[in-house]
């Protein structure tokens, strides 16, 4: 079978970018992985997927979403455009190449630097307790906010008990780290005493966000997962010299956290220069732990490679430097808050004044929705808006975000690609383009399943994917352990995977060694083959 889901995204994609590459990516199951991999279930269960995702119930789960064959869609159309690109500079670049499991090993890319730092670091979590809260007219909600100050606000004004308050905080605002949020069953039950609209109200007081959770698996209609459009030019980037298609490109990156740093990191992979603004001091996220070599594992993941440059560009010394620094580059990226660019002079128009043809990428939270007063435009919250919440659980569950950080990689990987067309419209053209794209607006590339899809079965020691379809007794299962049925069943013609238990496991498998690389971490490496 081929990923017929990965094709129909990619072509999809790049429909929507208007952009018709004349490079051709390929997309096969396993690429460089040496697994038999036969289908999205069995991807999800080798490559970390279904241990991630499963972290928050206690057992592994397939995402009732071809995620994995979604990401790989993007990396494909993100091949297409960057092969198209250097083959427009001067590369000789024919074809491409990427794969389901190296999409899989990307969308875990950070838990996998967290499980294998150097670090004496011993991560841990538990299971159960996490959002989303209930209230007491049986809607399901989630709450968003980034700092403690605001979780205090929040719970105290529904009359929280202070030490689970205390106790919540850590777990809440480590989830995005951890794929799991064991808060105590105090603010839980809390929740369900009042109604939705107190529960909405108490979060405005104290400036935090919430939104219910979608119950239908529901997809943004009419949504384009990223938009373009021309600034005034005319501009030109400097001739492909050497190795990667994006070589001599040179981007400007102002973002923090996952999704715009994602976007840098795929074009650094791709061949480009990426420059990283950071205040003074740097990124206060380069100190969480775990540490690998000196730096936060997680940060490590998505940053390393990028020079850095250190601008307050809260002082007017900082914008005019940040102005000088775009003025060589080719392309700046930001996700910062809505009005934020206007307010500093930092808008599209305003930078492409400064450097002619520049392509600008702005990765937010909810474009183009329109809120009165926007929620926080975060993962989780955009999950549940957007009917992902819906879609990914077992069916006869409640809906609930995956706390594996889907839309945040996935929303960095659509912009990248973004910038991947606007590079090649520029190349055609002469001008520059500013591309807005969002979590919102990637929630959209994910297609939601017909029907669910078959769940992970359990055996004496572990769990098993095995092929839809199948009409094995589950029960039967149980009865000894994985490798046994994995030989059984092979021996019956039926292909069955194991169910990755452990990250570490995974990055010193020998089958999965061509697609990763060790530093003082494991990390994926970049997902593509050129030729």
């Amino acid at each position: 079978m081929t990923p017929e889901v990965a094709d129909r995204v990619a072509a999809g994609l790049l429909r929507g970018l208007g952009e018709a590459p004349v490079v051709h990516c390929e997309i096969d199951w396993s690429g460089p992985v040496e697994l038999p991999l036969p289908d999205e279930t069995a991807v999800q269960a080798a490559c970390g997927i279904a241990h991630v995702h499963g972290r928050a119930a206690g057992r592994p789960q397939r995402l009732g979403i071809d995620y994995a064959s979604a990401l790989a869609g993007v990396l494909a159309a993100q091949a297409a455009l960057a092969g198209t690109l250097g083959r427009s500079r001067g590369a000789a670049i024919t074809s491409a190449r990427t794969s389901v499991a190296q999409a899989a090993l990307l969308g875990v890319g950070q838990y996998l630097a967290v499980a294998t730092t150097d670090d004496d670091w011993v991560e841990s979590w538990e299971p159960g307790g996490r959002p989303p809260f209930r209230t007491r007219d049986e809607v399901r909600f989630e709450l968003e906010t980034l700092h403690p100050e605001g979780w205090q606000r929040f719970w105290r004004r529904l009359g929280a008990d202070a030490a689970d308050v205390a106790a919540g905080w850590w777990p809440f605002q480590q989830r995005f780290a951890t794929a799991a949020a064991h808060l105590p069953e105090g603010l839980h039950a809390l929740a369900r005493r009042y109604p939705y609209a107190e529960i909405a109200r108490a979060a405005r007081e104290a400036g935090t966000s919430v939104l219910p959770v979608r119950a239908q698996p529901s997809q943004p209609v009419g949504v384009p997962a990223c938009s373009l459009r021309e600034l005034p030019g005319p501009g030109s980037s400097r001739r492909w010299q050497r190795g990667e298609p994006l070589d001599g490109i040179t981007v400007v990156e102002s973002a923090r956290r996952i999704q715009g740093p994602m976007v840098g990191h795929v074009l650094r992979m791709l061949g480009a220069e990426v420059v990283r603004v950071e205040p003074p001091g740097g990124d206060p996220m380069r100190g969480i732990p775990p540490m690998s070599g000196g730096c936060s594992a997680r940060f490590r993941a998505l940053n390393d490679g990028k020079r850095v440059e250190e601008i307050y560009l809260k002082s007017a010394a900082g914008r005019r430097a940040l102005l000088e620094l775009v003025a060589e580059a080719d392309v700046f990226v930001h996700n910062w808050a809505p009005g934020r660019a206007e307010r500093c002079g930092l808008d599209a128009d305003d930078l492409a004044a400064s450097r002619p043809g520049l392509v600008y990428a702005w990765s937010s939270g909810w474009a183009p929705l329109d809120w009165p007063e926007p929620p926080l435009g975060t993962d989780f919250l955009v999950q549940a808006h957007s009917g992902i919440a819906a879609a990914v659980q077992p069916p006869g569950e409640p809906s609930a975000p995956s706390l594996m950080t889907l839309t945040d990689v996935l929303g960095g990987l659509v912009c990248a690609a973004g910038v991947l067309a606007a590079l090649v419209r520029r190349e055609r053209t002469g001008r520059g383009s500013r591309v807005d794209s969002s979590l919102y607006s990637a929630a959209g590339v994910l297609p939601r399943r017909a029907r669910p899809p078959a769940p992970l079965v359990a055996t004496a020691d572990g769990h098993l994917a095995l092929p839809e379809g199948s009409a094995l007794d589950p029960a039967r299962l149980r009865r000894a352990t994985t490798e046994h049925w994995v030989r059984r069943l092979a021996a019956e013609g039926v292909r069955a995977t194991p169910v990755c238990a452990d990250l570490r496991e995974l990055a010193a498998d020998p089958r999965v060694k061509a697609a990763l690389q060790r530093s003082t971490h494991v990390s994926p490496l970049p997902p593509w083959e050129f030729a």
